[in-house]
């Protein structure tokens, strides 16, 4: 299925990015053993991100706590979507949400995240402009963070 994806944006003038999906941010160990996969959910997001990568997939959806163990697989190319990205404040922390494996927007940019996904946390606010500017400062917080974290680790291998 995917390689039919890829295979199908062959002549494409300006294809799209296709990203293949993990497990679902609603999932949690237990639901996944409940459907029937064995083991850890790592081990399942990792294994159906090798596939994505085979298949030439541009990137991969998952639980930002999963990143760290995914750009090894994916590498440096690939893309990583983060859905279930949560705020710590505002409307979407205070109701109910389906989501088990959520991330801040500042924790999900430093653990690698390419792209966010964000919802609820902007189409429930009271000001939803004035929520989207509140993630965006959060997310460019955290990546002067992480950039700063590389070049301090660049840093210590030139050494």
């Amino acid at each position: 299925m995917l390689r039919a994806a890829k295979q199908a944006l062959t002549d494409a003038k300006n294809p799209p990015k296709l990203v293949g999906v993990t497990v679902l941010t609603s999932l949690d160990d237990a639901k996944i053993a409940r459907i029937g996969l064995a083991g850890p959910l790592t081990t399942r997001v990792q294994e159906l991100a090798r596939l994505a990568k085979e298949a030439g997939m541009d990137g991969v959806t998952a639980s930002p706590h999963e990143f760290p163990a995914l750009r090894p697989i994916v590498g440096n190319e690939m893309l990583l979507v983060a859905p279930g990205v949560r705020p710590t404040t505002g409307a979407a922390q205070t109701a109910a949400h389906d989501q088990a494996r959520v991330a801040t927007p500042g924790e999900a940019i430093q653990l690698g995240a390419d792209y966010l996904v964000v919802g609820r946390a902007i189409t429930a606010a009271a000001d939803p402009a004035k929520a989207a500017d509140a993630i965006l400062e959060e997310m460019d917080a955290a990546r002067k963070v992480r950039a700063e974290g590389s070049r301090a680790k660049s840093a210590a291998n030139a050494t």
